[in-house]
């Protein structure tokens, strides 16, 4: 008899048989047994799972003497039949070669006979998303109500796709790739068999190169007999398939872990230069990794994960070099470099950037960290326990100065931005207000009698904290002052001024510069109203007089008459000149434009 491979010689004939899909055999002896048999199922999964294998299993318990049964005889002629692949009513197609609409026509002519001598015409399909958009549509029909003794199984790596009318109309298994731990242990029974020997490293780096596949972890083990006769190393596996050995791993991740830049490259290069599959060392560093952290979150679970006795012992070993955030930014910079592996020019010079990155991904902070440490520190400063020393209370004094600065930057404008008229127009106003102020204007039922000065006040302290407040206040007037809120109109003529101040931020504003001239839990109200007659808006000082402008469209008459001798004696002067304004200068002023390209902004009106 001719030689026969492992991955044939040794293929499940029984569900009892097929090892990690316990969870689709289970299934389909349940139906058989309940008698609740569908039409058509699909079978999905990694190649090398057992798809086509499972659906030879269930045409046999169909098709068997005396069945549909489980435990049927392997030596029941119809069960070898099958297995040969010689039956008639057992029809496996290649889904690749057999796409087209003239296929799927013949195959609904046939399906319409009585099987020869079977129970039931059972056809195969492997590879089924490969049919063409045609065949698919073409299948529908007899898909949906075939004839009672017609059973479809379907078989694919690709699900997706198959067009979802198909899918709709089959009952759908997924098989999953086979744990390492179970292929290890199926290849040391396979070897015994065949008197092999073989360590369990070797056993335990096939089942890592085949990457949950037993078709592939058995062709592996047959070449591998081939080449090395009836005794198989760990050594032998790793030359094969490129692989990087277990302990070569677990070192270079300690290197990461531990910062040993010098000693990570190193192991890098030994890989490189021993002929190692860059691709597959990354990808054994990710899952490594993975473990490591999933050992962590779990507080040492090892259910959740496939590790060998090494790599638990280095799990343990390593769980205390690096927290769960470290593991997770490495994590991510190894997973970037995965992605961009197939687009390199030199896969080692990446390599080597992303053990870099890694070592410093290691003791990196998060944005998220560093912005809980300020706001703790923040918290910290505004406490009265801080030293004056301490980093926390040094903060706040630079945010004090720099607030003080912003202060000093509105209310002491450099001289060339001041003019004589903005200093003989300025008023005296007091800085604060006296004891019988506060005391009057305390009273909630009555008005005060010197709104005014309050007025005047409260616009000069507002200036001091925002001009652009100010501009607008200096248009309205206090209309009433009773039972703690203030209400401030508007003429109609500035009535759209209402809709820019009216807003939470000047409220607040507002109240706090109330409270600061003596009258606490204050609110505002801005209404449209008339002023009074004979009321007079006031000229107070800006720190952002035009100045420039006003010295290009006029010229200011000498402000004194003789030098001042003494502080308290009378300063006699005269009056300025009236200024000509032009809007068309002011709009045009090379400061104007430089505040508008910088800001961004337009001029939206423009009064003298």
């Amino acid at each position: 008899m001719s030689y026969q491979v492992i991955a044939r010689k040794y293929r499940p004939q029984k569900f009892a048989d097929v090892v990690g899909q316990e969870h689709v055999t289970q299934t389909l002896a349940n139906a058989i047994a309940q008698k609740r048999i569908a039409h058509a199922y699909l079978f999905c999964g990694p190649r090398g799972t057992g798809k086509t294998t499972i659906a030879r299993i269930f045409a046999k318990c169909l098709n068997c003497t005396g069945g549909p049964k489980i435990d049927f005889d392997d030596n029941d002629p119809r069960v070898q039949e099958i297995t040969e692949g010689r039956s008639l009513d057992v029809l496996e197609i290649d889904g690749a070669s057999n796409n087209g609409v003239e296929q799927v026509r013949e195959l609904r002519e046939t399906c319409k006979y009585a099987p020869a001598n079977s129970q039931f015409k059972i056809y195969i399909i492997d590879e089924v998303h490969m049919l063409s958009t045609a065949a698919f549509n073409a299948l529908l029909k007899t898909l949906e109500e075939p004839p009672a003794h017609v059973k479809f199984m379907f078989a694919t790596t690709d699900p997706e796709k198959v067009l979802p009318t198909i899918l709709s109309r089959c009952q759908r298994f997924d098989l999953r790739r086979i744990p390492s731990a179970l292929i290890t242990k199926h290849l040391a029974e396979i070897a015994g068999k065949e008197k092999v020997t073989i360590d369990a490293p070797a056993l335990h780096a096939i089942a890592r190169g085949a990457d949950g596949g037993m078709r592939d972890a058995e062709s592996t083990l047959d070449q591998l007999i081939s080449f090395c006769g009836d005794k198989i190393e760990e050594a032998d596996v790793l030359s094969m398939f490129g692989l990087a050995a277990q302990n070569q791993i677990l070192k270079l991740s300690h290197a990461i872990l531990a910062g040993e830049i010098s000693v990570a490259l190193t192991q890098l290069d030994e890989l490189a230069r021993g002929g190692k599959d860059l691709g597959r060392l990354l990808g054994d560093l990710l899952n490594h990794f993975r473990n490591l952290l999933i050992f962590q979150v779990s507080k040492g679970d090892l259910n959740l994960m496939e590790a060998s006795e090494a790599e638990i012992s280095a799990l343990k070993e390593q769980g205390s070099l690096a927290s769960v955030d470290s593991l997770t930014r490495i994590l991510e910079v190894l997973a970037d470099a995965e992605l961009r592996l197939r687009d390199a020019a030199s896969k080692k010079i990446l390599l080597e950037v992303t053990l870099l990155r890694a070592i410093e991904a290691r003791s990196a902070m998060s944005l998220d960290a560093v912005l809980k440490q300020l706001n703790q520190l923040r918290g910290q400063s505004s406490g009265t326990g801080v030293s004056p020393a301490s980093p926390q209370n040094i903060s706040r004094e630079g945010r004090e100065v720099r607030e003080e600065n912003k202060k000093e930057t509105f209310s002491q404008p450099p001289p060339t931005l001041r003019s004589s008229r903005d200093v003989q127009a300025a008023p005296v106003i007091s800085s604060a207000p006296t004891a019988s102020t506060i005391q009057q204007f305390n009273d909630s039922t009555n008005p005060p009698a010197n709104l005014p000065d309050l007025w005047s006040q409260l616009i000069e302290a507002v200036g001091r904290v925002s001009p652009f407040t100010r501009g607008y206040l200096i248009d309205a007037h206090p209309v009433s002052f009773v039972k703690n809120i203030l209400t401030i109109g508007f003429d109609p003529e500035f009535a759209d001024h209402i809709g820019l101040v009216d807003n939470s931020r000047n409220h607040t504003l507002l109240a706090t510069k109330l409270a600061e001239l003596g009258h606490a839990n204050c609110q505002i109200k801005f209404v449209k109203a008339e002023a009074p007659a004979g009321w007079e808006r006031k000229t107070i000082p800006t720190a952002l007089s035009p100045a420039p402008v006003a010295a290009k469209t006029a010229t200011t008459v000498s402000a004194t008459t003789k030098p001042v001798e003494n502080a308290t004696a009378p300063v006699t002067e005269k009056k300025t000149a009236p200024v000509a304004f032009n809007k068309d200068d002011f709009k045009n002023d090379p400061l104007i434009q430089k505040a508008l390209e910088i800001f961004k902004g337009t001029i939206v009106e423009v009064r003298a």
